[in-house]
């Protein structure tokens, strides 16, 4: 007997967040994660199910439907059972320690991430996605939760024991940690060959399907082929890079890329779209583009921040979660195509034009559809005004066909993410257009989620922010601010990512054995206190927090900086140590360290930066470059964050160039022309 959804509802119709709101209707008796649910837990001497996932999974819709929609399912779970729902784009701290079981418990993770344990919150069993019975080898939901009442009731100190051990397991890095060990060049030379031996010489990428972008890898291998003078690594990123842009990955009609694919040559995505991949992404393109000076780059990062303001933008000045893979149920409806419905929309002399230049045929590549790609297209990088004029009617059309579901919360780490990226794409790009974005969606995050006393949140929605901030908040916030700075040089920008980075320590930092927490001493303790290292789909909190620490450490030449950054990077170190490959902004983080860097101070009697200067920078990329810029309307603030700049004169007219590289300084330059001069020079060289 099945159930749809009814007009009741249960706890969690007074929660915010999407992914709980699309089970307020649920038969389940979900309860948020609260002290309220484990002491009802623990009253009634229930085992506690946790089901953790986010509004645009798209098997957490399948489970969904197939089970917590249903009359039986919901019987046993509200009879046997406290059940808990989490979004773990709002509560990523309870998403780790629960993701980490589930891997230690199977091998493997992913959501819908399903967990059962005991009223101390002490999970004795971890999977993914469960279907209502069991079926192709894989255990069905109702022999599960039958099982486990059976056992619960008849052995409970079985479930109870195995509950302890998978806890006393995921605490055991606090009596078992590593000894540090300081960053070396060879770390970084053995994450390459892991890469070599991976890249897929073909189609691109690393590994083989699925394939995730995983821009943070493209990232440190675009840094790596600067300082190395290495060309095979670059066109390895150039091939993949271009490639993800001709297969279905890339959204030919709305722009900005979809999760992963499925396949090796990236033409079949997994279809929902995520603010943190568009991000990152745009940040990988802008690299390729400054290194290559590749328009094709250019443009692939232009129509991704295009599609994220057009359709994740909030008018406040945030930017929201993401797009469903679903469409009426259909995952991909809204994205494919039939060659009769494009040329019923385009007519048919038009329809065999776009249907040439997309490759859609009438036997499709989909499931009897088509998927936008240009993978057979020799004329990829440049769409003439007509195929543009077609794309835009076709993508009209798309608009009204069906509708895609939206997360339209905002979070902060995310948000910080598109901050950066399109700060960058302002300076590189010479748009100021997308400078004023990245400042507006800055100016929200300072109004909309610091709390009174100055402290991050992890989300809003409609007006109000919840949970403290994690470090992925603190870390990413402040990799944010830092590119603000480099973007604009308002001294403002500099101030608050010292000021963010000094709460980040606070709240974060371990002070027996170095490295960040994810979440605070204040917040709520669970079971299990990780530090996350690896770089995943997202670049973890403890690189991202290595790359900013090592950044201040270069600006302001405080020695406070240099040490909490050195001892960063000797705790990364000793964590990536079996497969750096799998921790690629920690990498970037190391390239700061182990290269030799430019700091260069610019004292100006101007008002500004000489454009001379930042056009050539723009032309010329300079690895592991440090600028600030000293006027005499902001060297007092300078002072405070930079005190050595108190002893850089600014002339009484013009500008003076102080440069410093591989911890030796060369004589002041008034002239641009020597400057460049010294500085071509020095790029000359290996680093």
């Amino acid at each position: 007997m099945s159930a749809s959804k009814t007009t009741e509802f249960n706890r969690l119709i007074h929660e915010k967040s999407p992914y709980l709101l699309q089970h307020a209707h649920n038969p389940v008796h979900w309860y948020p994660w609260s002290e309220e649910a484990f002491k009802k837990a623990k009253a009634e001497n229930k085992p506690v199910f946790l089901s953790v996932g986010y509004s645009t999974c798209h098997w957490c819709h399948v489970m969904a439907h197939e089970s917590f929609e249903d009359a039986d399912v919901a019987a046993v779970l509200n009879n046997d059972y406290i059940c808990i729902k989490v979004d773990r784009e709002e509560r990523p701290d309870i998403d780790a320690v629960y993701m980490a079981a589930c891997q230690m418990l199977t091998g493997s993770g992913g959501w819908p991430l399903t967990v059962i344990m005991t009223p101390s919150q002490k999970p004795f069993w971890a999977g993914t996605y469960l279907p209502k019975v069991a079926a192709y080898g894989r255990m069905g939901l109702m022999e599960l939760l039958t099982a486990v009442k059976q056992v619960w009731e008849t052995d409970c100190d079985v479930l109870l024991s195995k509950g302890e051990q998978v806890t006393a397991l995921l605490n055991g890095h606090k009596e078992t940690g590593r000894k540090n060990r300081e960053p070396n060049k060879a770390l970084l030379v053995k994450a390459v060959e892991q890469f070599k031996s991976i890249y897929d010489t073909q189609w691109g990428g690393f590994g083989t399907a699925p394939k995730f972008p995983t821009p943070h890898n493209f990232l440190f291998l675009l840094l790596y082929s600067l300082l190395e003078k290495e060309s095979f690594i670059l066109d390895a990123v150039k091939h993949s890079l271009t490639q993800m842009f001709r297969g279905g990955i890339f959204d030919h009609l709305g722009g900005g890329f979809s999760r992963y694919s499925t396949d090796e040559k990236w033409l079949v995505p997994h279809f929902e779209k995520m603010l943190y991949d568009n991000a990152l992404l745009t940040l990988a393109y802008l690299d390729a583009y400054h290194i290559t000076k590749d328009v094709f780059f250019q443009m692939v990062a232009e129509r991704t921040l295009d599609y994220v303001m057009r359709e994740l933008y909030d008018e406040n000045g945030g930017f929201y979660c993401g797009q469903d893979a679903d469409s009426d149920g259909v995952e991909g409806k809204y994205y494919v195509f039939t060659k009769r419905e494009v040329f019923n929309v385009l007519g048919e002399q038009d329809g065999d034009i776009f249907c040439s230049w997309y490759g859609i045929t009438e036997y499709g590549n989909f499931e009897g559809k088509n998927i936008l790609n240009l993978l057979d297209n020799p004329k990829y990088a440049g769409m003439d005004l007509r195929i543009k004029e077609l794309s835009h009617k076709l993508y009209t059309y798309r608009l009204n066909r069906t509708q895609l579901h939206k997360d339209d919360k905002v979070l902060t780490s995310w948000n910080a993410l598109m901050i950066a990226a399109l700060a960058k794409a302002g300076w590189l790009l010479d748009n100021p257009g997308y400078i004023q974005t990245a400042k507006k969606g800055q100016y929200f995050l300072q109004k909309a989620l610091i709390d009174e006393n100055g402290e991050l949140k992890i989300r809003w929605r409609k007006g109000e922010a919840a949970h403290a901030g994690q470090l992925d908040d603190y870390a990413f916030y402040a990799f944010a601010l830092l590119e603000l700075y480099k973007s604009t040089f308002e001294i403002e920008y500099l101030q608050q990512a010292i000021y963010i980075s000094e709460l980040m320590i606070s709240h974060f930092w371990d002070q027996e054995r170095d490295g960040f927490f994810l979440y605070s001493k204040d917040s709520e303790q669970l079971v299990s206190r990780p530090k996350e290292t690896y770089d995943g789909a997202i670049p973890s909190g403890n690189s991202v927090a290595a790359v900013v620490l090592e950044c201040l450490s270069k600006l302001t030449g405080e020695t406070k900086w240099q040490e909490i950054s050195y001892r960063q990077f000797c705790f990364l170190t000793a964590s990536i140590q079996e497969y750096p490959a799998g921790h690629s902004m920690a990498l970037l983080a190391v390239s700061q360290a182990v290269y030799s860097s430019f700091e260069l101070v610019c004292a100006t009697a101007e008002k500004s930066i000489p454009e001379e200067l930042i056009t050539y920078l723009k032309k010329t990329p300079l690895p592991n470059l440090t600028l600030l810029v000293k006027t005499h309307e902001n060297k007092e603030e300078l002072k405070q964050v930079a005190h050595f700049t108190s002893d850089y004169p600014i002339p009484e007219t013009g500008t003076m160039y102080y440069l410093c590289h591989n911890g030796a300084c060369s004589a002041p330059f008034n002239d641009l022309s020597a400057l460049f001069e010294q500085l071509h020079m020095e790029m000359g060289k290996k680093c």
